[in-house]
């Protein structure tokens, strides 16, 4: 069994030279999940704690079994702490359509523009198709925002540590290990803009993934 998802290509065009100008330049783009196939069982997770918000955003709760840590310090302005909490919201609501294998969950899209939403579909997709969903922890930390020229959106970036995250086997339960190494730290870049509809919401445009980040390692 492979040890990741198959790769998707996760520079999007922004017009993509916006991003990857934010950026700092081109990057290796390594943007599939980590999967790793089978191995020792476990038992069916439960539902953990919803992080619905009972003001019409979607539920993007997930099992108690995948803990999805965002160790991410709020900004003081009030742009930038919408901008990264809904950044996470994005990631939230990703893992959420991957735990229900619904490559058309609303929850992604609430928080997608038309090429991150696409990401999401065909990220969630590749789980699907090998049968597996996520277990473990997941880390995410560092997250910074910025200014994209004279826009309102905002550039979020944030490192990703996903060593202790695994693919468990949607149809037999069994967990695959690997080893930590510099494959399971990624850097992740997601352009995100307030909704017209609403002003406190911020929908991820573009998304950029790199690969083997050793900066992410510590």
């Amino acid at each position: 069994m492979a040890r990741r998802t198959p790769t998707i290509a996760a520079a999007l065009a922004v017009g993509a030279a916006v991003l990857l100008t934010a950026c700092g330049g081109s990057s290796d783009n390594s943007s599939s999940d980590k999967i790793k196939g089978a191995g020792e069982g476990s038992k069916s997770p439960s539902a953990s704690a919803s992080t619905s918000t009972g003001d019409g955003r979607p539920d993007v709760s997930v099992p108690a079994d995948l803990h999805l840590n965002f160790d991410f310090d709020k900004p003081s302005d009030a742009a930038k702490a919408g901008a990264v909490a809904d950044a996470e919201n994005y990631i939230r609501a990703l893992k959420h359509g991957i735990v229900k294998q619904n490559p058309d969950d609303p929850a992604y899209q609430f928080y997608s523009g038309p090429a991150a939403s696409r990401y999401a579909k065909s990220q969630i997709q590749a789980w699907v198709k090998g049968g597996w969903t996520p277990t473990g922890t997941d880390h995410y930390f560092n997250a910074e925002a910025n200014p994209v020229g004279a826009s309102k959106s905002l550039l979020v970036t944030f490192c990703r540590d996903q060593a202790k995250s695994f693919g468990r086997s949607v149809k037999t339960g069994k967990i695959k290990y690997v080893s930590e190494s510099l494959d399971d730290y990624e850097k992740f870049s997601l352009l995100m803009a307030p909704s017209k509809e609403n002003s406190k919401l911020w929908k991820t445009q573009q998304i950029e993934v790199q690969g083997r980040v050793k900066e992410c390692r510590g």
